[in-house]
């Protein structure tokens, strides 16, 4: 791995989201395809592209800021879940794993934001 951000398990987990996103969304009604499903879709690749964009030759507050930016798109994808859910897209089930990820990724990033201080 040539860049920093890929050694990190948070910006791992976060593709990982990002790209289990992108398949849940193809599951969503075509009406939401410029709505909702571009939303969330823009959110969860938001996470790991901050991650990635503040880790490599910035000052440690500048990561800083990038994670902040990162936790804001993680909660953003939580706020999304809520809505899919709300209007019966995904099931209680589907919710639960994907919030516990974004729950997980939310828990990563806070604890590097916490190690850069």
């Amino acid at each position: 791995m040539a860049f920093k951000f890929e050694k990190l398990k948070v910006w791992q987990k976060a593709i990982d989201l990002a790209d289990d996103v992108d398949k849940l969304t193809r599951t969503f009604p075509k009406e939401e395809i410029y709505v909702l499903t571009s939303q969330m879709k823009r959110a969860a690749d938001s996470i790991s592209l901050n991650i990635a964009e503040g880790s490599t030759g910035q000052s440690n507050p500048e990561f800083k800021r990038f994670l902040g930016y990162a936790l804001r798109s993680d909660i953003e994808v939580v706020n999304c879940l809520h809505l899919a859910t709300r209007r019966g897209y995904i099931s209680k089930e589907i919710f639960d794993k994907y919030y516990a990820s974004c729950g997980e990724i939310l828990a990563m990033i806070s604890a590097l934001i916490k190690a850069l201080a």
